[in-house]
């Protein structure tokens, strides 16, 4: 218990530290993007060393959605989506940097404007990225948020 409330502060910091600087939207959000992806890549060489090799990329996918899920938020991805040829969607109903957003009186009015600024999701985008490059697969993450405290994560392999 006590790890995950040190994550969400963690967490918070990050978001504030990046949107403190002088520097421009974009480069707040590369930032957290670029924090989560080397994160997420060191990550995946923990949890992986004991596995054998995934067999493709739907498997590498399955594994992200269980496991890798599992060990950061504590918790599977609600829902796995893809067409076959790439695209892949992650979907969350209680993503965690947003559940508390969303259940509180204090930030409800300001939700709508979060839901607007991506930096909630940005890390988490880069943590993604960074641990499917670590396996082998190139790939660019988006996040959506419809409706707090939904969440869906975009992923589309790179190939070629």
């Amino acid at each position: 218990m006590a790890e995950e409330a040190i994550f969400e502060y963690l967490h918070s910091e990050i978001v504030n530290y990046t949107l403190s600087k002088e520097n421009s939207k974009e480069n707040d959000l590369t930032a957290l993007e670029y924090m989560g992806y080397s994160t997420g890549y060191r990550i995946i060489e923990r949890l992986t060393r004991e596995w054998p090799r995934f067999k493709d990329e739907l498997d590498t996918m399955k594994f992200i959605c269980t496991d890798f899920w599992s060990s950061i938020y504590r918790k599977q991805i609600d829902n796995l989506r893809t067409n076959h040829q790439g695209v892949y969607v992650l979907q969350d109903n209680a993503f965690r940097f947003l559940t508390k957003l969303s259940s509180t009186s204090q930030y409800l009015e300001h939700a709508p404007k979060m839901i607007c600024f991506p930096q909630f999701v940005a890390f988490t985008c880069g943590l993604v990225r960074g641990s499917l490059a670590n396996l082998g697969i190139n790939s660019t993450v988006t996040a959506e948020v419809q409706q707090m405290p939904f969440c869906k994560f975009h992923i589309q392999v790179n190939r070629g």
